[in-house]
C-alpha cells in the first residue's frame, strides 16, 4: 500500500474514531441525564398521586377515576395500585410504542429507569401502594433528535477535515510525486533536477538529489571540455585552428553521402599564393597571423552552423564548406570583403589570394568536386589582380523548374504518403537494435531520396507536415510488423512546433502498442531552445516507451551536459567520424572518450555510415554499441 493510502486510511480511521467515540459518549451522558430526571420525575409523580389519593375516599371507583385521568395524559407507560397486601386494585398501562424513532436506536439505547412508587394512606393505616413509570417515548425522540443533529455536525465537520485533509496531502503528495520522480530519473541515469518541497524531510532528499544531479552535469561539463580540447588537438590545424586534411575531406564526404538539407550548398577554397616568398616578406609571426586571420574570416560567412566548417587541406590551401547556400552569386559580396579585410593590413606585402567557388550536391562525388575547385584555382591563379575569385557553375539537373512546381509536387507526394527505406542498426551480437527508416517522396514519377527534396523541404517550412506523415507510416508498418523497431527522423521544425507536438502525442496515444516500437532521432545541430523543446517532447512520449536519440553526432558536439536530463536512448556518430577509424588513432581516441562519457549516462552508442568490415571492428573494440551503413548491410 502507497505512502498516501496509508496517510488517508490513517486520516478517516481518524475522523471515524472521534465521530463514533463523541457519538458514544454523548448518548451515553444524554442517557444518562434523561434517565435521572425520569427516576425523579416517576418519584415525584408517584408521591403527588398518591398524596392525592390519600386524601380522597377509598372508594375504588372513585380512585380508578383519579388513575384513568392521570393516565390519560398520556406521559405515563403504567399506574398501578396495590393493595396493602400487595394484590391490584386498578392498573393502567399504555400499549406498544407507536412514535418514528428507529426500533434498533431504542434496543441501542433502552431506558433503565426504576419505577416510582409512593404509599397511598387512609388515615393512620396504609390503604396500598401506588407504582408509577412515565411513558419513555419523549425521552427516546429527544435522545434520538440529539443524535441526529449531532450526526449532522460531525458530517459537516467530517467534510471540512477532509477537504482541509486533501488540501494537505496534495501538498505532501505533489513534492512526493516529484520527488520520486527524480529518483525513477537518477536510477535511469536521467539526471533531473527538481524544486525544493516545502516538507522538511522532503527538502533534505531532494536538496541530496538535486546536488547530485548538479555535480553530475559539473563533471559532464568538465570531462566534455576535456574531450573537445583533446579533439581540437588531434583533428585542428594548430597554427590557424582550421580542421586538418583528412577531417575536412571526411566531413566534405559525409555531406555528399548525407540525406538531409546540409547536402546541398557551396564550396568555397582559397589558395594563399607564394606563401614561402610572403613568409620571409612578413615573417613567420606575421604569416602565421594572416593564415588566422584568413580561416576567421572564412568561418565567419558561415551564419547557420554550430561551427564552421573551414579546413587547411595543405600549408597554402583552405577549404570552406557553406551547408544550404545555393547562390553563389549572392555570396560573393561578402565573400570579397572577408578577403578584403585579409589583405588590407599588410600593404607593405599584399598576399595573393586566389579563389574558386563550386556548388555541391547530394551524391556528388568528392574527388570531381575538388578537381573542380583546382581547375578553378589554376584559373584565378592566373589573374593579376590581389583577389580573384571564380565560380564555376555545374550542372546540376533539377526536378522541376521553379518554385511553385516544387511547392506543389511536395505538398501533393507528402498528401500522398512517403515511402520508408530499412536499414538495420545490429550491436556486437548481430542483433537488430532497430531500423533505420529514411522517407522517400513519389516526386516526378519516382521515388526520391531525402537528400534530393529536404532542401526545398526546409525552404517551404514543410518539415511538420512531412514529419507527421512519416510517423503515420510508421505506425502503420508497425501494425504488420510489430516485432520490430523504427527509427524515426524529427526535424529541430517540428520539435520546436507545439501544434506538432500535440498531434504527434495524440496520434501515439490513439496506438500505445505501436507507440513504443518507436524511436524518434533529432539532428545534432541543436540550439538552447531546441533543447528546451527536446526536453519537453521527451517528458510527453515516454510514458507511451517512445525512445530518444541524436543523429549525425560529431567530435564537436559538446552538449552532452545539457542533455543529461533529457533521457537519451543513444546517440549516432556522425560518418565522418567513423571513415577511417581503423587506421586513425585520433579518431578512436575520441570516439573511446565519447563513448564513456555517453554510458556514464546510461546512452548507447551508434556508429552510422560504417563502410567496411575493418571499421566495424575497429568500431566495437573502443567501445561503441551499434553500428549501421554499407558494412552492416553487408556483414
Amino acid at each position: 500500500m502507497s505512502l498516501i493510502k496509508q496517510l488517508w486510511l490513517a486520516i478517516i480511521v481518524l475522523l471515524l474514531l472521534s465521530f463514533v467515540g463523541s457519538l458514544a459518549i454523548s448518548i451515553n451522558s444524554s442517557r444518562a441525564y434523561i434517565e435521572q430526571e425520569v427516576r425523579i420525575k416517576n418519584e415525584d409523580n408517584a408521591t403527588a398521586l398518591a398524596l392525592s389519593m390519600s386524601q380522597l375516599d377509598k372508594e375504588l371507583v372513585i380512585l380508578e377515576l383519579l388513575i384513568a385521568a392521570q393516565f390519560d395524559t398520556g406521559y405515563y407507560r403504567s399506574i398501578v395500585l396495590r393493595d396493602a397486601e400487595g394484590d391490584v386494585l386498578v392498573e393502567r398501562r399504555a400499549g406498544e410504542y407507536s412514535g418514528d424513532v428507529p426500533g434498533w436506536f431504542r434496543s441501542l439505547v433502552q431506558f433503565d429507569v426504576p419505577t416510582g412508587t409512593a404509599t397511598v394512606q387512609d388515615g393512620w393505616r396504609q390503604f396500598g401502594t401506588l407504582e408509577l413509570e412515565s411513558q419513555h417515548s419523549f425521552a427516546y425522540a429527544s435522545l434520538w433528535r440529539s443524535m441526529l443533529e449531532l450526526a449532522g455536525w460531525f458530517l459537516l465537520a467530517g467534510a471540512i477535515s477532509l477537504t482541509l485533509a486533501t488540501v494537505m496531502v496534495r501538498g505532501i503528495k505533489h513534492p512526493l510525486v516529484r520527488v520520486v520522480a527524480q529518483a525513477k530519473d537518477i536510477s535511469a541515469r536521467r539526471f533531473t533536477t527538481i524544486k525544493e518541497p516545502r516538507t522538511l524531510e522532503l527538502r533534505e532528499v531532494a536538496q541530496a538529489m538535486n546536488v547530485l544531479s548538479a555535480n553530475v552535469r559539473q563533471m559532464l561539463s568538465h570531462e566534455g571540455q576535456k574531450l573537445d580540447e583533446l579533439r581540437r588537438h588531434l583533428q585542428h590545424d594548430r597554427v590557424t585552428g582550421a580542421l586538418n586534411r583528412d577531417v575536412m575531406l571526411g566531413k566534405l564526404g559525409a555531406l555528399l553521402e548525407s540525406e538531409n538539407a546540409r547536402a546541398t550548398g557551396l564550396l568555397v577554397m582559397v589558395r594563399v599564393r607564394a606563401l614561402e616568398q610572403l613568409n620571409e616578406q612578413l615573417g613567420h609571426q606575421a604569416t602565421d597571423a594572416l593564415l588566422k586571420q584568413l580561416t576567421q574570416q572564412l568561418a565567419a560567412l558561415d551564419s547557420t552552423s554550430e561551427e564552421p566548417l573551414v579546413g587547411r587541406l595543405n600549408g597554402s590551401d583552405f577549404l570552406l564548406i557553406l551547408p544550404m547556400e545555393e547562390e553563389p552569386h549572392a555570396l560573393l559580396p561578402r565573400l570579397e570583403e572577408a578577403l578584403a579585410q585579409v589583405t588590407s593590413p599588410h600593404n607593405s606585402a599584399t598576399p595573393g589570394l586566389a579563389t574558386a567557388v563550386v556548388a555541391y550536391h547530394p551524391h556528388d562525388e568528392r574527388g570531381p568536386l575538388l578537381a573542380t575547385l583546382d581547375d578553378a584555382l589554376a584559373e584565378a591563379e592566373s589573374a593579376s589582380s590581389a583577389t580573384h575569385i571564380v565560380v564555376r557553375q555545374r550542372e546540376q539537373g533539377s526536378l522541376f523548374g521553379n518554385h511553385t512546381q516544387w511547392r506543389t509536387a511536395l505538398t501533393d507526394a507528402i498528401a500522398q504518403g512517403p515511402q520508408l527505406a530499412y536499414f538495420p542498426v545490429m550491436d556486437a551480437e548481430q542483433q537488430v537494435l532497430h531500423y533505420e527508416c529514411p522517407a522517400r517522396l513519389q516526386l516526378a514519377n519516382q521515388w526520391q531520396s531525402a537528400g534530393i527534396f529536404i532542401p526545398w523541404v526546409t525552404r517551404f517550412s514543410m518539415e511538420p507536415a512531412l514529419d507527421i506523415a512519416v510517423v503515420r507510416k510508421a505506425l502503420d508498418k508497425l501494425k504488420a510488423h510489430s516485432e520490430q523497431s523504427l527509427g524515426i527522423n524529427l526535424s529541430i521544425a517540428s520539435i520546436t512546433n507545439a501544434e506538432f507536438v500535440n498531434e504527434l502525442r495524440q496520434l501515439l496515444e490513439k496506438q500505445p502498442a505501436q507507440a513504443r516500437k518507436l524511436c524518434f532521432e533529432v539532428p545534432a545541430t541543436l540550439t538552447p531552445h531546441a533543447i528546451g523543446s527536446l526536453r519537453g517532447l521527451c517528458s510527453a512520449l515516454r510514458p507511451l516507451g517512445c525512445q530518444f536519440g541524436i543523429e549525425h553526432v560529431g567530435a564537436e558536439f559538446t552538449k552532452l551536459a545539457d542533455l543529461h536530463d533529457v533521457g537519451l536512448s543513444y546517440l549516432k556518430l556522425d560518418s565522418s567520424l567513423v571513415r577511417g577509424i581503423d587506421t586513425s588513432h585520433e579518431q578512436q581516441t575520441i570516439v573511446r572518450g565519447m563513448a564513456t562519457l555517453c554510458h556514464s549516462l546510461g546512452i548507447q552508442v551508434i556508429a552510422e555510415g560504417v563502410a567496411t568490415p575493418e571499421e566495424l571492428e575497429s568500431l566495437f573494440r573502443t567501445g561503441v554499441d551499434g553500428v549501421t551503413g554499407p558494412a552492416v548491410r553487408t556483414h
